[in-house]
């Protein structure tokens, strides 16, 4: 089995010392880079990156630069996704956003997880936990989303948490570590058009 095929199937693998694994993240990161220097105007040539680097998007998205991930090839995206400055996606393992997901400045969601003994982490290996993000949801900024988390439709995630643990569908989320605030009711619906 090769380090790759290990990394896919959520096992230990070598990720500071496998070619290939290198390569696609070089590869990876040369498309971020060109994508972050193109000029904020030029929608057409962001939208044919993200093409290139992601498994799926929407017709409609948005990332906003600068964007970083690592293999790009594990990221979807739904419909109407968007993501404000400084999105970063570690993404050795499957990373999925439904449709009408907003991402507020200097988020990150990192599927991979190291060894918490120091002679194991210095070999570079690593194992990764997918990251499931539900439709219609709200992460303000700097919320950072860890391996193996599982976020519901209709949430909002407050800014600066830390999501450690899964989040159900309609509740309002915050802290470090992020734990249900409250459910959304009628009575946080704003009239905003009279």
């Amino acid at each position: 089995m090769t380090e790759k095929e290990k990394m896919l199937a959520g096992l230990v693998y070598d990720a500071d010392n496998d070619p290939e694994l290198i390569a696609e993240r070089a590869s990876c990161k040369d498309l971020c880079h060109d994508y972050n220097l193109l000029r904020p105007s030029n929608f057409d040539e962001q939208q044919t990156i993200i093409r290139q680097l992601f498994a799926a998007t929407g017709n409609e998205f948005f990332i906003t630069a600068p964007f970083w991930c690592d293999y790009g090839h594990n990221i979807t995206i739904g419909e109407k996704f968007y993501a404000n400055h400084n999105l970063v996606i570690l993404d050795g393992a499957p990373v999925s956003f439904g449709a009408n997901v907003f991402i507020g400045p200097n988020c990150g969601f990192y599927t991979a997880g190291h060894p918490l003994d120091a002679a194991q982490r210095a070999l570079g290996i690593e194992v990764d936990a997918p990251i499931t993000v539900g439709d219609n949801v709200w992460f303000g900024g700097g919320v950072q989303v860890l391996p193996g988390v599982t976020i519901g439709n209709n949430t909002v995630i407050g800014s600066g948490s830390v999501v450690t643990k899964d989040i159900p569908d309609g509740v309002i989320a915050v802290g470090n570590p992020c734990k249900v605030l409250r459910e959304i009711t009628e009575a946080d619906i704003i009239e905003y058009f009279e």
